[in-house]
């Protein structure tokens, strides 16, 4: 069936055409939208429903993002069940939010969404040297997304809208000395402890199992002695970096584009300037904020009658510390610099030399330009190179993706093989051994791309040897592979693994001696503490653990300060065992008084944290969300002893 669609397909083009067009016709595209959104309901929120379509969708959109972001993380580790349900608890957060933010009617302005974008580090990194966005580059990464611009905006307004809710408990967060002191003087309190270490490495010489017993551990524990599944593979790479370099640009469309585009490729006028803030929120009394405004004007006559005292007077009066320090010089910049569209509309006010004042939201600036500098608009001569190297992208952009979708066609319709798909695109067929779901360290290409590795060996290439879908692999990168040979998972022969199965084994046995042995004292010190022989103290806490493990450290802290000293144990895993004495409980040293002011802020967030997560599981109840989907296990790694 599916090589009669392949050879057939304008017939079956006409007979989709003939089935589909009356079914519009009866239902109309609504119907066909709710079919598409349909599907089994995995949370709700305020009575609206999450589908399973809709978590699939926002969990690869998630995927795609993080493989934006870091190109070389291994997005593998996302795809698994704890991922993905955690995308879900996140979608049910956003729903949760989205109705408090409309019930309250909480929005933002086009001036907060503004000042969001501007703030926003992926679109800055898009800015040109003359502060200017590219507009294409900037619509890439979206598309990339599967967003328009605007699709984006309204996310990021949606965003701030959501903030708000939680705004008002993370905003008002307040602890005192005293309430944070007890938390902190408990979690940085200190033990002073003797350590006695049964470490499994020390028992390894005294294991030696028989060749029956090394059998019955490897029949135990076939998941440690997997040969992972293979493939070798060809594949072909449509680049459009390799697009780029076979275009050549006539001299008549690079003065046509310098022509059409003089006003966007003139350079922008910087200026210099410096300021004093006089810091004062917008929510402060109005008292105070006159107060304010009133120190501002005094400083302003100033400097306007000694323009030359206005460095010293940044100096001892600004409260921006960062430009204070340098006579509240704020550098060059052109329009679109500035952190407030009013700093900036009155720095292009002012001429050179002139002082001004203005309100931000930081406060009152008094500012003065020291400097103006206009570019002239460079020749068509000049900018020759660089006007060769954007038309020629511009056109290696079009050129690319007029062929990323030939190439996706061709590549289906070849099926089995990339001889005229090369042929047609100019490409060469490679290929790769003994390649894996999960790339070596190092690899880079295709071959390290989750998404590639993913559909090589999705069912259909496994099992049919078909050419896969066009992956996009990269910006401007797609490919597509085929199997040649695969090679399913195996437990590897006990013949191939007898010495690492043997080496495991040994290991295994050894903790059991040592954590024997270790029990075995623990029980007969705590009889006849005089008979302990341990080490000398040492004194051990969560920020300096004295080279001790985490769970003695841990242990030692869990004990009962009122009832030393004891003894307790403590399971090393396949490290061993440790007996440990605490004797004493000391109280941490004090702090100085910055490092305390810095502790006291770091508990308060934490406190607050803790407050905004108990507001959000209120109006998770007040909006009745459920999580329908069952929660996975927790990831193990457990291994037979």
């Amino acid at each position: 069936m599916f090589d009669f669609v392949r050879k057939h397909n304008r017939i079956m083009q006409v007979a989709l055409f003939v089935l589909i067009v009356p079914s519009f016709v009866l239902f109309g595209l609504e119907g066909y939208n709710r079919y598409a959104e349909r599907g089994a309901t995995v949370a709700k929120v305020d009575g609206q429903a999450i589908t399973e379509q809709q978590w699939d969708n926002e969990h690869k959109r998630r995927i795609d993002r993080l493989r934006e972001q870091s190109p070389n993380v291994d997005i593998k580790l996302l795809d698994t069940p704890q991922a993905r349900y955690a995308t879900l608890e996140q979608m049910v957060r956003d729903r949760v939010l989205a109705a408090a933010a409309a019930k309250g009617r909480l929005t933002a302005s086009d001036q907060r969404l503004a000042r969001e974008l501007q703030g926003n580090e992926v679109i800055a990194s898009l800015r040109g040297p003359d502060g200017r966005l590219d507009m294409e580059a900037y619509k890439a990464v979206l598309a990339r997304q599967g967003m328009s611009p605007q699709m984006f905006e309204e996310q990021v307004r949606a965003d701030i809208a959501h903030r708000q809710v939680l705004a008002g408990v993370m905003g008002t967060g307040l602890t005192t000395p005293a309430q944070a002191g007890v938390s902190l003087d408990a979690f940085f309190e200190r033990r002073e402890v003797q350590v006695g270490r049964f470490d499994a490495s020390a028992y390894q010489g005294k294991v030696n199992p028989t060749p029956a017993e090394i059998e019955s551990f490897y029949k135990d524990n076939p998941q440690l002695f997997q040969a992972p599944e293979q493939a070798s593979i060809e594949y072909v790479v449509l680049d459009q970096a390799a697009v780029q370099k076979g275009i050549t640009v006539n001299e008549a469309d690079l003065k046509t584009y310098y022509e059409q585009n003089l006003a966007q490729l003139a350079r922008q006028e910087e200026r210099r300037s410096s300021h004093i803030l006089v810091q004062v929120p917008k929510s402060a009394p109005a008292a105070e904020r006159e107060k304010a405004k009133a120190k501002a004007e005094t400083l302003l006559d100033t400097v306007r009658k000694s323009p030359q005292a206005f460095g010293e007077m940044a100096k001892k009066n600004s409260d921006d510390p960062v430009s204070a320090a340098n006579g509240g010089d704020l550098e060059w910049a052109a329009r679109g610099g500035y952190a407030s569209k009013a700093l900036e509309d009155e720095v292009f006010r002012l001429k050179k030399g002139e002082s001004g004042l203005v309100e931000t939201e930081f406060g009152w600036h008094v500012v003065q330009v020291t400097d103006v500098r206009t570019p002239q608009q460079r020749s068509f001569e000049q900018m020759r190179p660089e006007l060769e190297a954007q038309v020629r992208k511009e056109q290696a952009q079009r050129k690319f993706a007029e062929s990323a979708d030939a190439f996706s066609n061709a590549v289906y319709e070849a099926a089995d093989g990339f001889k005229s798909v090369a042929e047609r695109f100019k490409v060469d067929v490679q290929t790769a051994a003994n390649v894996g779901r999960t790339p070596p360290p190092g690899t880079t290409g295709p071959l390290a791309n989750a998404r590639f590795l993913g559909a090589v060996f999705s069912a259909e290439s496994v099992e049919k040897k078909r050419n896969t879908e066009a992956v996009e692999i990269g910006p401007g990168q797609l490919a597509s592979a085929r199997v040649v040979q695969y090679s399913p998972a195996r437990t590897r022969p006990l013949a191939e693994v007898q010495d690492d199965v043997r080496k495991r084994l040994i290991a295994s046995r050894a903790a059991d001696m040592a954590r024997k042995e270790g029990m075995e004292k623990l029980e007969a010190w705590k009889a006849n503490p005089a008979s302990a022989s341990l080490p000398g103290n040492v004194v051990v806490s969560r920020i300096d653990p004295a080279k001790q493990p985490p769970q003695v450290v841990e242990a030692a802290l869990r004990a009962d300060p009122t009832k030393l000293p004891q003894f307790t144990g403590v399971d090393l895993g396949t490290e061993g065992y440790a007996v440990v004495k605490v004797n004493k409980a000391l109280t941490r040293e004090a702090p100085p008084a910055q490092a305390a002011q810095q502790e006291v802020g770091q508990y308060t967030r934490l406190w607050t944290s803790a407050e905004a997560l108990a507001y959000y599981e209120l109006l998770r109840d007040r909006f009745k969300a459920q999580i329908l989907a069952p929660k996975p296990a927790p990831e193990t790694n457990t291994v037979q002893r």
